[in-house]
């Protein structure tokens, strides 16, 4: 390696002393209750298919289906030659679901964030963002320009704080917030957060990545859990975890809807959703309306796996959703439990810095529609054992 790439192998090495060097393992099967990964069958307490989607027959008809008719992919982006008939369906599909005016699909859910806080502010505004919103949130922020104002998380009373503190050195603010925390399955106080926002006249964005599909009616989305439907300016959310496929949504006043169409820079630059892609959001959308069942049979997994998870003497934080996290502090020790999960047939991966903050690192476990009760205890077992063994319990 030549002397000015150095740092690169430096670097590395530190990751690996520290515990924070990610392994990733390879999986050679479809997504389920049960993978097989780096040549082993194991139980799949990793993925964020929550309904089991991504595998799901009808889906994958969908998709059969309208390969054949569109082909594979999209040939442009949006503003030049890329927006199909299928695009404008599903956008169509995804407002009327969410309940609100319009909605503009992008690539992913990280795209779409890239996309919106640009939009919405520039270097004359503010933005309060909760301190553990996820990483596209900031990075959207960081590209907008404007002045990054952190609230404590979860905490409607300090972001009214530090409005009333920052209202009048700005043109106008934005108030972003996570509505499912992903690291500790939270929920956002919205209800809380848009009293403070409509109190002061502030812009209220929420990103629903982990809410979509999971929570509110049939899983659409924390402004429906609370009853908040017309009052969030903006929803940002994904279909690459319960809808199971890819791609993100912004959904939203259709003026703000129409600007963001106009300058999403994203939504400008960068190729469409493919047609496949298309095809299987709006067959999520179709499932997701015709029943609850996959959305009741995940809370009752959940709810099943964190309240036996307890008895057990795990500490699964504070989490409100089917999301477990498995608190373990020490990123090494987080490491060394994956690992033994693993050699039991448990597919958990640990996360640690920059994914959670130094000193927080954890097992998290994400539940899913497809489990059966048997495979719920069998990932009990194998967390029983390996606890005892290094000694969390």
């Amino acid at each position: 390696m030549s002397h000015r790439l150095v740092w690169a192998e430096e670097e590395l090495q530190s990751l690996k002393e520290k515990g924070l060097f990610n392994q990733i393992r390879t999986i050679s099967s479809p997504q389920g209750a049960w993978l097989v990964v780096d040549g082993k069958k194991v139980l799949n307490f990793c993925s964020n298919n929550y309904l089991g989607l991504a595998n799901h027959p009808k889906m994958v008809a969908a998709v059969k289906g309208i390969v054949d008719k569109y082909g594979v992919g999209p040939g442009a982006v949006r503003s030049i030659a890329g927006t199909m008939d299928v695009h404008l369906e599903l956008e169509d599909r995804l407002a009327k679901f969410k309940g609100v005016e319009a909605c503009i699909s992008f690539q992913s859910g990280f795209s779409a964030n890239l996309a919106t806080i640009p939009c919405l502010v520039g270097k004359e505004d503010g933005i309060l963002s909760d301190e553990l919103n996820h990483a596209s949130i900031i990075d959207g922020c960081r590209l907008s320009g404007a002045t990054i104002i952190r609230f404590n998380h979860a905490d409607a009373e300090d972001l009214e704080k530090k409005i009333i503190e920052n209202k009048e050195n700005y043109r106008r603010l934005l108030t972003i917030t996570d509505g499912v925390f992903s690291m500790d399955g939270d929920l956002a106080p919205l209800d809380k957060i848009y009293e403070v926002t409509s109190k002061h006249d502030v812009m209220l964005m929420v990103d629903d990545a982990h809410g979509e599909g999971v929570v509110g009616k049939g899983g659409r989305g924390i402004v429906d859990h609370f009853g908040l439907h017309g009052k969030v300016d903006i929803e940002v959310g994904t279909m690459s975890k319960a809808f199971g496929v890819m791609g993100g949504m912004v959904a939203g006043n259709a003026k703000l809807i129409e600007w963001i169409r106009q300058r999403g820079r994203p939504f400008i630059f960068s190729s469409a959703l493919t047609p496949a892609d298309v095809a299987a959001c709006l067959t999520a959308v179709d499932l997701l309306e015709e029943s609850t069942e996959l959305v009741d049979r995940l809370w009752k997994n959940g709810n099943y796996f964190k309240a036996e998870m307890k008895k057990l003497g795990f500490d699964t934080g504070l989490s409100q959703t089917p999301i477990t996290p498995v608190m373990l502090g020490d990123a090494n020790l987080a490491k060394d439990f994956s690992k033994e999960l693993f050699n039991e047939g448990v597919f958990a991966m640990a996360l640690g810095f920059p994914t959670v903050p130094i000193g927080k690192a954890r097992i998290r476990v994400m539940i899913s529609a497809t489990h059966s009760k048997n495979d719920l205890d069998k990932g009990l077992q194998a967390f029983e054992r390996v606890g005892r063994k290094l000694k969390v319990i």
